[in-house]
């Protein structure tokens, strides 16, 4: 299955949810007032926020009375294009190496297997990985880790339960240098994001890695869980406003109907989606490309 077959796959749910409701919407009403208004609900309904729903439909209607074309397939073009246009509001993310690669997010969203992912990407691109295991308080979050690295047959570095985590990464960095490791991909423990000592222990660590191995290239990924809709939006903003985030990784998109939230992450904070989940083997991961996704909604 190819790239884009899996990333369309992985959008079944929510495409099933807006192609289904596009199609009774143009069945049985002419473009007007009520189909902008219930359209606009459709786009809502998929968790795009508000403000972005309105932000479309009301571009769609100008757009509309002003080429005088009122067809399903002007439309859907024009959704698409507007869509589009939101979701490559941020720069996109290009990881250089060498780099550290820092995964950040909540409890349960899906870091450690996500570890494991990446360290499968960019091993399918003929890159070295080491994988620091800094989710010191879980417990058997090492060891959940160390699962994963050897199905991916990568090198860990990893502590005690209840090590200090910025320890981990500092030895981490320090292999790295050594060895001249193409990417290192740190686990931080999962973190409620209004808890401000566990926010200050994630800039420790960046402070850490950054010092220890300056030459690298750093970046700060939050990972979300698709499930969560439109909330996810809420954890990236202020996971963005602690550690200024480099991008966005995706996890269980195929299992989300409300995949029209990352319309609204990439759009109004402008933080880019680096990566997406397309399922729960090793190799179901990819990076994430706009244009694919628009065409995987409809």
């Amino acid at each position: 299955m190819g790239i884009f077959s899996k990333l369309k796959a992985a959008l079944k749910k929510t495409r099933d949810g807006i192609a289904s409701k596009l199609s009774t919407l143009f069945s049985r009403d002419k473009i007007g007032a009520e189909f902008y208004e219930e359209l606009e609900e459709i786009l809502i309904g998929a968790d795009v926020s508000v403000t972005c729903a309105e932000e479309i439909v009301e571009t769609i209607r100008d757009e509309a009375k002003k080429e005088k074309l009122k067809d399903k397939d002007y439309v859907v073009e024009l959704l698409k294009d507007l869509i589009g246009e939101k979701l490559t509001a941020a720069e996109e993310l290009e990881i250089e190496c060498p780099a550290v690669i820092m995964l950040v997010g909540v409890n349960g969203v899906g870091k450690t297997t996500t570890v494991g992912k990446l360290a499968e990407y960019f091993l399918r691109r003929g890159k070295s990985v080491t994988v620091a295991a800094a989710d010191t308080f879980r417990a058997a979050a090492a060891d959940q880790l160390t699962v994963w690295a050897e199905r991916a047959k990568v090198r860990i570095v990893k502590h005690e339960e209840g090590s200090d985590p910025s320890a981990v990464v500092f030895d981490a960095m320090t292999s790295a240098k050594a060895k001249g490791t193409d990417v290192v991909i740190i686990d931080t423990a999962g973190r409620l994001h209004v808890k401000a000592n566990l926010m200050e222990e994630l800039k420790k660590m960046s402070r850490v890695a950054e010092r220890e191995y300056p030459q690298a290239n750093f970046y700060k990924l939050l990972v979300l869980d698709a499930t969560t809709g439109g909330n996810a939006v809420s954890q990236a903003q202020l996971f963005d406003e602690a550690v200024e985030l480099d991008g966005i990784v995706l996890t269980k998109l195929d299992s989300s109907a409300k995949g029209g939230f990352v319309v609204s992450l990439c759009g109004e904070l402008e933080i880019p989606v680096a990566f997406v989940g397309t399922g729960e083997k090793l190799e179901d991961l990819e990076a994430f490309n706009a244009d694919e996704f628009v065409e995987g909604l409809f």
